[in-house]
């Protein structure tokens, strides 16, 4: 197989329509040269290798919580790197779902898909199997995550009122990404899409729970694209038209989907560098209430929580369908409660890992219960462009404080900075009880010019 290259052709438009952009040409055969056309600079590498510092860091600390000493059980703790087809993807699917477990994670707004919980196991598993270079790894991410966002940019809110969009846009990234480190060609590649297209799946029915399966959508997302790719090597074949055919991705899931999204705006830059790091442990969209409620808090100063009389919500239909939560009865209730989330904020002034524990949820229960949550404009609007809140409190004495978000932190409006994420990822990976955790990011940081990957041990 060839090796995947890089370019500078770039075409495309800039408004959608029902129609793939070349009739004729499978929508993934036009993803897959899109992705390889575009050219990778070294500053593209580097923010890439920082999306990789924040993914593995997330998969370090996911060992902690008792989700991720259960996948760590059931994968008998497992060896420190894969030596075969067989057992590249079982590790993918283990990284994956650690990665996804803290709820730390990246997220792509416009397609609401966490690319790098899904693209970054896949990719890094098949790179250290392959002896593969620190570039050619981050072009797979980087391709990974174009492929995997591009699709969930297409596939519209009635499908991610059921469907969980990481969990089915994110195989066709992990085969992208293990394509393109593996070097296969285009039709290859294709087939890899293909057959990962067929296995996209994932539901949100354990929100009513609280269940643990979210963290699996990840693993099998990962899973699902290596395997893909490595069957696709072989000569295996997959369905070239998976996403547009009239039993496909699309037809069958997406019913109010638009496939030209899929290839639009194809000179932009890529979608990982329109991709949000977050700062706090919670759903995503949680975090512009968390942000706005955070300057009240500031504002608030010794006055306190105590003097609220009232809090107020207004934000947009999917984080009202998530996220409309009063009471939290388990951590990861409370990660998906925007009542708890900003009613933490008010109180404690700041988020952590912890702010989501028993204690932390019976301080806040009282407040939490009596915060109100509105469907409102503008950001009924503007969602997905833009994911904003705002938060109104009204105090004992009867005044008015209102605190408006357009984004949140971490935002490519109002990105981390490379100090930041390197923070973050010191925490999460003491969390995860690594004893050295400075020396793994340095090694991740130097991905854009080393010869191979670092032997961290993910899994153990």
């Amino acid at each position: 197989m060839s090796t995947a290259k890089t370019g500078t052709t770039k075409t495309g438009t800039d408004t959608p329509t029902h129609a793939p952009t070349a009739p004729g040409v499978p929508l993934t055969a036009q993803l897959v040269r899109h992705a390889r056309a575009k050219d990778a600079t070294g500053a593209d590498l580097s923010m890439a290798a920082l999306f990789v510092l924040d993914a593995v860091a997330n998969a370090l600390a996911g060992r902690a919580t008792d989700a991720g000493q259960n996948l760590l059980h059931w994968a008998d703790r497992g060896a420190r790197r894969p030596s075969s087809p067989f057992d590249t993807g079982a590790y993918a699917f283990v990284m994956g779902a650690l990665t996804h477990i803290l709820e730390t994670d990246d997220l792509h707004r416009m397609s609401v898909v966490h690319p790098g919980c899904v693209v970054v196991p896949a990719a890094w598993m098949v790179a250290l199997r392959e002896g593969a270079s620190g570039p050619v790894f981050l072009r797979g991410v980087l391709e990974g995550f174009e492929a995997a966002t591009r699709i969930g940019m297409g596939v519209g809110p009635a499908h991610y009122k059921i469907w969980h969009n990481t969990a089915t846009c994110g195989p066709f990234g992990a085969a992208m990404a293990a394509a393109t480190v593996r070097g296969l060609d285009e039709e290859a590649t294709v087939h890899a899409l293909g057959t990962a297209g067929s296995q996209s799946a994932g539901l949100w029915e354990f929100l009513a729970t609280g269940a643990m399966t979210k963290h699996v959508h990840a693993g099998h997302a990962a899973q699902a694209g290596v395997q893909a790719a490595d069957l696709a090597a072989l000569g295996f074949t997959g369905p070239p038209r998976i996403l547009e055919g009239p039993r496909g991705f699309f037809a069958a899931m997406c019913p109010d989907g638009d496939l030209a999204r899929v290839m639009a705006a194809t000179d932009a830059d890529w979608q990982l560098l329109h991709t949000s790091l977050k700062p706090w442990a919670s759903c995503r969209h949680t975090h512009p209430a968390i942000d706005a409620a955070l300057e009240l808090a500031l504002d608030l100063g010794h006055a306190g929580a105590d003097e609220l009389h009232a809090v107020t919500v207004e934000t947009y239909q999917a984080a009202a369908d998530l996220c409309d939560r009063p009471y939290a009865t388990t951590a990861y209730e409370a990660k998906f409660s925007l009542q708890h989330c900003v009613a933490t904020a008010l109180q404690d002034g700041h988020l952590a890992l912890s702010s989501f524990d028993d204690a932390a949820r019976v301080k806040a229960r009282r407040l939490a219960s009596g915060v109100v949550v509105r469907v409102s404009e503008p950001y009924a609007s503007a969602y997905p462009q833009d994911w904003g809140c705002a938060v109104d409190i009204v105090l004992t004495d009867g005044s008015v404080r209102r605190v408006e978000r357009a984004y949140a932190k971490g935002d490519p409006q109002a990105p981390l900075t490379p100090t930041d994420v390197v923070d973050k990822a010191i925490s999460l990976m003491t969390f995860g009880g690594v004893a050295h955790p400075q020396a793994v990011v340095e090694q991740i940081l130097a991905l854009p010019m080393a010869q191979a990957l670092p032997d961290i041990a993910l899994l153990r």
